[in-house]
């Protein structure tokens, strides 16, 4: 019998049972690494993209430590999006299929409140929901976590990114200190490193991809003449790459300013980062790099410092950096995650004792390359996939992100997929959403109401 059967695991025999009745014998690799844990009691945390088949991984773990006769919630999945969750859900039936009796409840925004709070009155065994409408029931009081022994987060750093960080911190607050926590999540940021050290105890990582290498990033060099040269150079490299995210680093504010300037005058989507930004400025900027509505951020080394922004397309040097450190920092911010990244420099004859230390660094000779063939500045210039929509109230309003991918997606709205980040701040916020819906996703958000009232909305130019 093969070590990935799933006949090798612990599982009640019913489990089992039916598991060959849908015809699922060999387990996934993130299956094979994660279960046995996941049935031995421990925290997990799995690191794989969505097709891994990690639903079943955690969907068989509840179901294994589940006490049908115990009528209170016992497991909670909490996932980002309203179709995740009903996918999740019906997941979770069909591995349920021999188990009688068993009750599972989705609770996500943009669906009526009344009849979810008519549901849980009658009691589940398993919840599965996105964070802001199962914060909200447990705020109202109407979901109790007292009998919870198991909490997974599915698809972890996209709930992180959509805004969802104070809904998951109210529900953890609001479950058991005992009780098993599993992670699941496509990448691995910080954000994801910090929230698992403080709700979990010793977490087990099963991981199935592999990660950020140096031979992962690939170095060019082009050696240019003028200052004219190098924007021609920028141009054809972005033309040729077409990043979806891109870092220009410049050595001041204002040839940030300038590359960014001359990138729009050529139809670039290209926004800077640098020091005379105010908060509020560069608050925004941030949130349409991050958020994929804008492909490149130009930008100086003390403005890039704390960008947390994983797997870059691309890092060009508009100028070599003044130091091989801040050279080889900036090049580390591309091909993170197992990506390919590319990082490209320009030089001129000036710089020539900045490429001889590098060439020390590196060990190796670095030569001027071809840039790529003037034909490509004919071609249309790469639009981002993403828009972004500003919305006139924030935190002070109590506008939570729940709010809004309630609002898009509520009555004849947008998908959940065609939602991208969503950024809450005090007296604003903002939501990614795909380009060829952001029409829609306008006037869903000016018709429509949150927290009973309307908001001004705006879409960001690009």
């Amino acid at each position: 019998m093969s070590q990935t059967a799933f006949s090798t695991l612990n599982l009640k025999p019913d489990l089992l049972s039916n598991l060959s009745s849908l015809g699922y014998e060999a387990m996934t690799p993130i299956q094979a690494q994660s279960l046995p844990h996941i049935l031995a009691g421990k925290d997990v945390i799995a690191q794989g993209k969505t097709g891994s088949g990690k639903t079943a991984a955690f969907g068989l773990g509840l179901l294994d430590h589940l006490n049908v006769k115990r009528f209170r919630v016992q497991s909670l999945v909490l996932c980002p999006t309203r179709e995740l969750a009903d996918q999740v859900a019906k997941e979770i039936r069909k591995l349920a299929r021999a188990i009688h009796n068993i009750k599972v409840l989705t609770l996500c925004g943009g669906m009526p409140f009344g009849p979810q709070i008519g549901s849980l009155e009658h009691g589940a065994h398993i919840i599965v929901g996105t964070p802001g409408r199962v914060e909200e029931h447990v705020r109202k009081g109407f979901l109790n976590l007292d009998d919870l022994n198991m909490l997974i987060l599915d698809e972890a750093d996209r709930m992180l990114e959509m805004g969802f960080q104070d809904a998951l911190d109210t529900i953890i607050d609001a479950a058991p200190e005992r009780r098993q926590t599993l992670l699941f999540s496509a990448t691995y940021p910080k954000q994801i490193e910090s929230i698992a050290k403080r709700i979990m105890h010793k977490p087990v990582m099963a991981k199935v991809e592999s990660t950020h290498d140096n031979s992962s990033i690939q170095q060019h060099f082009y050696k240019v003449d003028s200052n004219e040269d190098r924007m021609i150079g920028l141009r054809l490299l972005l033309s040729q790459h077409r990043p979806e995210s891109a870092v220009v680093f410049c050595n001041t504010k204002r040839e940030t300013q300038e590359v960014a300037d001359d990138l729009e005058h050529y139809g670039f989507s290209a926004i800077a980062l640098h020091g005379d930004l105010e908060q509020r400025e560069r608050d925004q900027t941030l949130v349409r790099f991050a958020n994929k509505s804008a492909s490149v951020l130009v930008a100086t080394d003390v403005a890039a410092r704390g960008l947390d922004i994983d797997a870059l397309d691309a890092v060009i040097n508009y100028h070599v950096a003044r130091d091989t450190e801040v050279h080889v920092h900036r090049i580390g911010r591309t091909g993170r995650a197992g990506s390919k990244g590319i990082a490209c420099s320009f030089f001129s004859d000036k710089e020539h004792y900045k490429i001889a230390l590098l060439e020390d660094y590196l060990d190796k000779t670095i030569e001027g390359e071809e840039l790529p063939p003037m034909h490509l500045l004919d071609q249309p210039t790469h639009r981002p996939a993403m828009v972004t929509l500003q919305i006139g109230g924030g935190k002070k309003q109590k506008v939570r992100p729940g709010d809004i991918l309630g609002a898009l997606t509520g009555d004849n709205g947008i998908a959940g997929n065609q939602v991208g980040k969503i950024n809450v701040f005090d007296m604003c916020a903002y939501v990614a959403v795909h380009r060829e819906v952001a029409r829609a996703a306008l006037k869903k958000l000016e018709n429509g109401k949150m927290k009973g009232r309307s908001f001004r909305v705006r879409q960001i130019r690009d």
